[in-house]
């Protein structure tokens, strides 16, 4: 039985369903595919820019023949290429034939540069090698241009240098420069090979440079002659010279000693104009020495000031002509003993500062003759002590301020020296006659035994000597140690007269005497410290008079008070009870010559320091009279305490005797039959002695003043 169409009646529907599903799935694949497409791609970009470039409309007509318009314009572009193509192949065949052409043509000029290349050989060869010798003569005459242009001065540099008619300036210098430089290198050219070169250059340049150093020789002692140091604005073309000169030693030598003669010559002459005025100006301003300075201090520190400032002057001026500018002098000097060793001492180095200094003594050894001179006169016709010993320390101070400038073996430091030595001793020869006068007529102390006139005078005239000392240069050190020897002239002699004329005075006019003189010395001395020495000596002259004094003090208060006779007593007695005991038996202390005492001593007491200074009213100097008074009273204070003392002791013994001994008279009455007979006896002698001195009045009692009481009265 056949069931397919009768069992089956829905396969057609399912025929139909199966054929629709396979169209959408190929619609499906076909979105699918333009979907996936990416417009990233540069031909779909393209394509889709052909198509915007058509202003294609989205129509069903142009959908169905889109393809076959764009195939037709296809081939139209490919037709378009290759009849283009065809035009270029056509344009390669007619360059392929010119190439050829070319070819040809160049093979042929190669064969015929090959043959003149055959037939110009030699000459090119002759040519090169002409040009070759060409480069050489270039060169050779380039290295001439440029050594003629080192090594040898044209004529107009050679005029600068060597002609008189040509002016010293700064081209000279150049000129001059530069031939040094050519001397110097010429020493290279004496080693290489040609030597002979060298050594005629070398000649060359030296002749050049001597003509020049001699130019410039001549020049400098022209400008020397007519050269003011006085005015501060020096040429500097003079400094220069003078710098360049020093490179030849020996010219150099003779520019300074006709320099240093010159500037003697005018320095001499300042230095006597200055003192006469005699310059054939009417200057009104200008007071000549000798006829303003009246006195010889005056005069000599007048001529001493303008030689230091004639000296500072003429330093402050040649330091600006010559070392103004650092060490240039000095390199020349050296440059020049390097060139000129024969000049120089081997190992002899030069020291700018000592050569300016030697100039400045040179130059001023004229006024150093001439200020000895008038000085020298000056000190011998003066014949006061005290002058010509501020005369020495005036040229003293100057000798050491001027040494600072010139150092210490320059002529003017010399002269200074000698006149402060003649000086001396002039005030030496002065002071002994002086010295010599005064011991022959000061004979004897004056009666009131004040300071001897001569004394004061000689004070007087120490004291203006300290102080003319005190404002010298003398180093700290040794001020003390120079000055002594003026008081050993001066003060020493006239005390050792003092000493001795107090000798034969009375106690205590001696000490008075000498302590007032002393007194006087060590006021006038004690303010200058450079005579502590000497006060010192002084002061143990004082210290010994003031001693002697105090014992002559005390000594007359021991006597008029009554004291010395009881010292004198106890003194020798110690503090043992056997030694008190016999206090008691001693004379001074008997009732009536202690009573004695004790009156006398009442009578001294309410004027003692009266009297006592009344013994030194002749000592000049009140305070230390007091105080050897109070010295000398408190002396006897002690000794007063001391006797009280001893009076005191021998009271208490005897009171501490009495006491024991009635004491042994009972222990005797109980023990009477133990002791033997002869002890009786001893006892009863003893017994009989103590009674006898049971009656005693106390020492004290005598002599009731106290040291409290002798303290204050005499305070």
């Amino acid at each position: 039985m056949d069931y397919t169409s009768q069992d089956y009646p829905g396969d057609y529907d399912d025929k139909g369903a199966s054929i629709a599903g396979q169209r959408s799935l190929a619609l499906a694949q076909k979105l699918t595919g333009v979907l996936s497409v990416s417009y990233a791609d540069s031909e779909i970009r393209d394509a889709l820019r052909l198509l915007d470039l058509k202003n294609v409309q989205n129509t069903p007509d142009l959908r169905r023949s889109i393809r076959f318009d764009l195939q037709k314009d296809v081939i139209k572009c490919n037709a378009s290429i290759v009849h283009d193509f065809g035009q270029v192949a056509e344009q390669l065949k007619r360059v392929g034939s010119t190439i050829s052409s070319l070819n040809a043509c160049c093979k042929d000029m190669r064969r015929q540069v090959a043959a003149a290349r055959q037939e110009n050989a030699s000459v090119l060869d002759e040519a090169s090698a002409l040009l070759k010798q060409k480069e050489d003569l270039e060169k050779k005459k380039q290295l001439l241009i440029a050594f003629n242009k080192h090594f040898v001065l044209p004529e107009e540099e050679l005029m600068i240098l060597t002609s008189t008619n040509e002016a010293i300036n700064s081209n000279f210098f150049a000129v001059l420069d530069r031939t040094k430089q050519i001397h110097a290198d010429c020493q290279i050219l004496l080693g290489s090979e040609n030597q002979l070169l060298g050594l005629e250059l070398m000649e060359q340049s030296s002749r050049q440079l001597n003509s020049g150093y001699q130019k410039l020789y001549r020049w400098i002692q022209k400008e020397f002659k007519t050269l003011d140091l006085e005015n501060p604005q020096i040429n500097a073309i003079i400094r220069r010279s003078l710098r360049t000169l020093a490179e030849r030693p020996a010219l150099f030598g003779d520019c300074l000693d006709s320099f240093s003669e010159a500037r003697q010559h005018v320095l001499t002459d300042g230095f006597y104009i200055a003192l006469t005025g005699s310059s054939g100006d009417d200057d009104p301003t200008m007071k000549p020495i000798e006829f303003h300075a009246h006195d010889t201090l005056r005069y000599t520190g007048d001529i001493l000031a303008w030689a230091h400032s004639a000296t500072v002057s003429e330093r402050e001026s040649l330091e600006s002509l010559f070392i103004s500018e650092g060490d240039e002098m000095a390199k020349g000097i050296r440059a020049g003993r390097q060139s000129e060793p024969w000049s120089a001492m081997d190992g002899e180095s030069f020291d700018g500062r000592q050569a300016l200094d030697g100039l400045v003594n040179r130059n001023m050894a004229g006024v150093a003759r001439a200020l000895r001179q008038r000085v020298e006169q000056a000190i011998q016709g003066q014949g006061d002590a005290v002058t010509i010993y501020k005369i020495a320390n005036l040229i003293g101070f100057y000798r050491v301020t001027l040494t600072k400038l010139l150092g210490p073996n320059s002529s003017v430091m010399e002269a200074l020296s000698a006149l402060e030595g003649i000086a001396i001793r002039q005030f030496e020869t002065l002071q002994s006659n002086q010295t010599a006068t005064v011991q022959a007529e000061f004979t004897r102390a004056p009666p009131d035994l004040s300071v001897p006139d001569v004394l004061d005078e000689t004070l007087t005239q120490a004291k203006a000597l300290m102080k003319s000392y005190e404002s010298s240069l003398t180093p700290a050190d040794s001020r003390e140690h120079d000055f002594k020897p003026i008081l050993l002239q001066t003060l020493r002699p006239v005390l050792d007269t003092c000493d001795s004329l107090a000798k034969d005075l009375d106690t205590p006019a001696t000490d008075i005497f000498l302590l007032n003189c002393y007194t006087s010395a060590r006021f006038t001395l004690q303010s200058f410290d450079f005579t502590q020495s000497f006060v010192e000596q002084i002061d143990n002259v004082i210290g010994s008079s003031t001693s002697n004094l105090v014992d002559y003090q005390h000594a007359f208060f021991l006597h008029v008070s009554g004291l010395h006779s009881l010292l004198t007593a106890l003194t020798p007695l110690t503090d043992s009870e056997t030694d008190l005991i016999q206090v008691h038996d001693l004379a001074p202390f008997q009732p009536a010559a202690l009573t004695e005492a004790s009156q006398t001593l009442d009578e001294f007491l309410p004027s003692a320091l009266i009297d006592a200074l009344e013994n030194l009213k002749q000592l000049r100097n009140t305070k230390l009279a007091g105080d050897i008074t109070s010295e000398a009273a408190d002396r006897f204070c002690e000794h007063f305490e001391f006797v009280e003392t001893r009076l005191a002791a021998a009271d208490e013994v005897l009171a501490a005797n009495d006491k024991r001994g009635e004491l042994s008279g009972d222990d005797d009455d109980d023990d009477e039959d133990q002791e033997e007979d002869e002890n009786k006896r001893r006892r009863s002698r003893a017994k009989v002695q103590d009674d006898e001195k049971r009656d005693w009045v106390p020492l004290r009692s005598y002599y009731p003043r106290t040291s409290g009481e002798i303290r204050v009265l005499l305070s």
